[in-house]
């Protein structure tokens, strides 16, 4: 068959794509493609948690008047490694997701993640260093499957959506975060307040050792166990996703089985006759002159947008101590018992993810096809900046002790709802959009790890710099810094950054993904032969 005919098929397939209403399977798909941001968020929140608890229960110092934390490395160690699993594994599986087809390795992300939430919970060895190091072991493979499902979930919402709620589908997606934040809060208070109630302790002040029962070290492995649940329970569905159709069609260049794959899971009445076709546009590669010239300025834009961003993100620790404190709801940890230190920060974390990170999403889910992304990414860096200035410039005004908490606990809560209602969410929606078909899932995947790169850089990066200046208040195991005030500056100035570089990246509310990425640019010139039930 000719190429023009061939593009004839691609275009009557990719119309009916962008013209199908809205229909229940595009909500099944939302929750089946969020299940990898609910574990991501569940993981993420917890982790902080648990942290906490090990070092209670296995670096405890014979003898020390405060309880015991996780030496400097541990911490970066347990921590960081799931961001570089993710950033790997977001490069990875772009990269294979438009080699294979989304279809192929979405099933594998989810199992990965599934097994190694699981196997995370079970690390072996009684000694300190076993448990870390198998905890490491597997938070690593966690994270790379959670990275895989970055660029293949945006993908193939995207290319499921039509071109009119695509945005709002892409966010609810992301939005599955919000959910996962607060059910980890959720579990984490209720694990530690049913243990702590069946297994009374003193505070570690009264009694180091009895403050921390023995049992204390199944509540971390339940918490981190249960978080593999909802996403093992969407398993089946996510095996039963058809390929997308765009892939397909523009990818696979058969037009034939994208229209059956579609009819499947879509109500498309009217089916033309439509063959197997050898589109005739050359195909241009990720590292061709053509895609530096057509997206190039593009992929710095997403990348560069995520990168500052994650920076000023993943930084929110720097701050949450002092405002915990400062408002009063974290008391000393020497006055604590091990489960009530857990069950209180639970508490409190669980409270501020409902009041300014959550709602920042569904905001974003209501409105971004109204205002659209441009404005949306930009107004949130740029409330980031102002709010990081204000935080910044009177500091210690805003953490003297019993002044000031309403007006401290405001401007944090509105930093990250800006971030949540800006640019955490743009900046996973429009790479999904923007670029082609067979290179979507590598451009997402890639400015994904910029992200993640990020993400690394905010937290331990700051979690350095933040340090006292003055040797004698930093904290135990850290060299001094340049201090949280200072910090709050240069990441103000990161969110400066961030808006600028918003310039680079091109508005796609209300197009079609063939229109911003040039995949048919005489789409518009094809007759709608594939109708869409009502």
């Amino acid at each position: 068959m000719g190429g023009g005919g061939g593009e004839q098929q691609q275009l009557e397939v990719l119309h009916a794509l962008n013209v199908a209403k809205t229909q229940w399977y595009h909500f099944t798909a939302i929750v089946v493609a969020g299940m990898g941001f609910f574990t991501d968020a569940y993981d993420l929140f917890c982790i902080s948690l648990v942290t906490k608890l090990l070092g209670r229960i296995y670096y405890r110092v014979d003898g020390s008047p405060s309880p015991g934390t996780l030496p400097p490395h541990v911490s970066a160690c347990v921590n960081g490694v799931a961001f570089v699993g993710t950033l790997s594994g977001q490069l990875f599986f772009g990269w294979l997701g438009d080699k294979l087809g989304r279809k192929r390795v979405y099933g594998i992300t989810l199992m990965l993640m599934v097994l190694c939430s699981l196997a995370s919970a079970l690390s072996f060895g009684h000694t300190p260093t076993s448990v870390m190091a198998t905890l490491c072991f597997f938070r690593f493979w966690l994270g790379f499957g959670i990275g895989g499902d970055y660029p293949l979930s945006a993908t193939i919402m995207s290319e499921y959506a039509n071109k009119k709620t695509r945005g709002a589908f892409i966010a609810a997606v992301f939005a599955m975060q919000g959910f996962g934040i607060i059910t980890g809060g959720l579990v984490a208070i209720l694990v530690s307040a049913s243990f702590r109630a069946a297994f009374p302790a003193p505070p570690y002040g009264e009694d180091p050792v009895a403050s921390t029962p023995p049992q204390a070290d199944f509540v971390w492995r339940i918490i981190l166990m249960l978080g593999a649940l909802p996403a093992a329970l969407t398993y089946y569905w996510r095996t039963k996703m058809p390929e997308t159709a765009r892939y397909t069609a523009l990818v696979a260049t058969n037009a034939k089985q994208a229209a059956a794959d579609m009819s499947k899971v879509l109500q498309v009445v009217e089916m033309r006759n439509i063959g197997n076709n050898g589109g005739s546009r050359r195909p241009f590669g990720l590292f061709s002159g053509e895609f530096v010239r057509r997206h190039g300025l593009h992929l710095v834009g997403t990348s560069a947008t995520w990168l500052l961003l994650d920076i000023a993100f993943y930084s929110q620790n720097l701050f949450q101590k002092d405002i915990f404190s400062a408002v009063g709801w974290i008391p000393k940890a020497a006055t604590m018992s091990a489960l009530e230190e857990l069950f209180r920060i639970a508490r409190a974390q669980t409270l501020i993810a409902l009041c300014g990170t959550v709602p920042g999403y569904w905001f974003t889910v209501t409105l971004i096809e109204v205002v659209g992304r441009f404005k949306i990414q930009a107004v949130g860096f740029f409330m980031m900046t102002l709010f990081m200035l204000t935080l910044a410039l009177p500091y210690h005004h805003w953490t003297a002790p019993g002044k000031n908490h309403v007006g401290f606990l405001l401007l944090y809560g509105l930093t990250f709802f800006f971030a949540n209602f800006g640019p955490n969410s743009t900046t996973f929606i429009v790479p999904a959009e923007i670029f082609p078909a067979r290179l979507r899932a590598t451009c997402h995947g890639i400015s994904a790890a910029s992200g993640k790169l990020g993400a690394i850089v905010g937290s331990f990066g700051f979690l350095y710099l933040a340090q006292s200046p003055d040797r004698s208040k930093t904290e135990h195991g850290y060299p001094p810094g340049i201090g949280v005030r200072n910090s709050l500056f240069l990441l103000a100035a990161c969110n400066l950054l961030g808006l600028l570089f918003t310039f680079l990246v091109p508005e796609s509310k209300g197009k079609s993904l063939e229109e911003m990425s040039g995949d048919a640019e005489a789409q518009e010139e094809a007759p709608p032969p594939l109708q869409t039930v009502l």
